[in-house]
């Protein structure tokens, strides 16, 4: 256990990439970046990280901003009950704790979106307290040195690797260990084609010894993601407005903004206008069709098709007229903002 340690932190200690939320052990920074890595890509959160961390370097500047502001930082990022949880959260801390994150397991463990992943990996790489942090990563690593069959995509799967890693972690130095696994997943232990000629655990490594490293992790295949088609429209007023409205504040993609948007399961593209006038009180006239939209969540697929219509009426019932000059001040979700890049006037 001791050489598997020392191999494993040493290599990380050589060759861990160099990223942002690393420069040092703030756990308010670490706690932002395993939030936004969680489901999407080290590459994609780079930037975004920055930004977020100029615009809210600490965690009472965070506290104190509007939701608004912080899904606007968070835009394009998906997944944006994250960051709402992770602003009620902060404002946890700010208020019971005075501003400073938790370093105990039960108080962090309280805290609105901090799962046992998100815990384990604030208190290992901030404070240095050897807790497990086991993400789809790590678990990947484990099946194969460790030789584990559990379907990983079943929940109780993730007891028997934690199980795993309060066994095997160092004491001495948890930190590494954990950003060692972690890091040993992303650059070599990979899904497909681990690098196992590569690795620095490799002689600890029981499925690589019996050739079964390919073959792992057993992973059962999730629900087929459910398609849902819609018709989205872009209204322009005669000032050259455009009507744009606010998502429910519950559910997917809440209190963000979009373009209005029919179920096309429910209303025809015959229909369209006259629903219009019924959800909206305002008259329009069709124009033209745009580029229809696709985009994939985690569950569900958007098929949106899009189509650009005008306005002599001022005064909507619901949402309101935006000048496109003013739009960027309003948080969108990835499938409006592919329509908003539409009807852009070039600069």
């Amino acid at each position: 256990m001791d050489l598997f340690q020392d191999d494993l932190i040493n290599w990380f200690q050589q060759e861990k990439r160099a990223l942002p939320w690393r420069e040092n052990q703030d756990p308010y920074r670490i706690w932002v970046s395993e939030i936004m890595l969680q489901q999407t890509k080290v590459d994609t959160v780079i930037p975004y990280f920055h930004r977020f961390m100029e615009r809210f370097p600490t965690i009472q500047s965070l506290a104190e901003a509007e939701e608004q502001d912080v899904l606007k930082a968070w835009e394009g990022l998906g997944y944006y009950s994250r960051a709402r949880n992770l602003q009620t959260a902060v404002r946890e801390v700010s208020e019971i704790y005075g501003g400073k994150v938790p370093d105990n397991v039960e108080e962090l463990g309280k805290l609105k979106g901090v799962g046992p992943y998100t815990k384990g990996a604030i208190l290992s790489i901030a404070y240095g307290i050897p807790q497990p942090a086991v993400d789809g990563n790590v678990m990947r690593v484990l099946s194969r040195i460790l030789l584990i069959t559990e379907d990983i995509a079943k929940p109780k799967a993730r007891k028997i690797f934690e199980a795993a890693v309060e066994e095997m972690i160092s004491q001495r130095n948890p930190s590494a260990f954990n950003q060692g696994l972690m890091e040993l997943g992303a650059l070599i232990c990979t899904p497909k084609k681990p690098a196992c000629l590569l690795c620095p655990v490799q002689s600890h490594c029981t499925a690589f010894k019996q050739g079964l490293q390919e073959e792992l992790p057993i992973k059962s295949k999730g629900k087929k993601q459910k398609t849902m088609p819609y018709l989205s429209v872009v209204v322009e007023n005669e000032q050259g407005e455009v009507l744009i409205e606010k998502r429910p504040e519950e559910g997917l993609l809440a209190n963000l903004w979009q373009f209005p948007m029919a179920d096309a399961t429910e209303v025809s593209m015959e229909q369209l206008a006259y629903w219009f006038g019924l959800e909206y009180g305002i008259a329009i006239k069709l124009e033209e069709t745009l580029q229809p939209v696709r985009h994939i969540f985690s569950h569900i697929i958007w098929e949106v098709i899009v189509l650009r219509a005008t306005t002599k009426d001022k005064v909507p019932e619901q949402g309101r007229f935006v000048a496109l000059s003013d739009i960027d001040d309003y948080p969108f979700p990835v499938p409006h903002q592919k329509i908003l890049q539409q009807i852009r006037i070039p600069e």
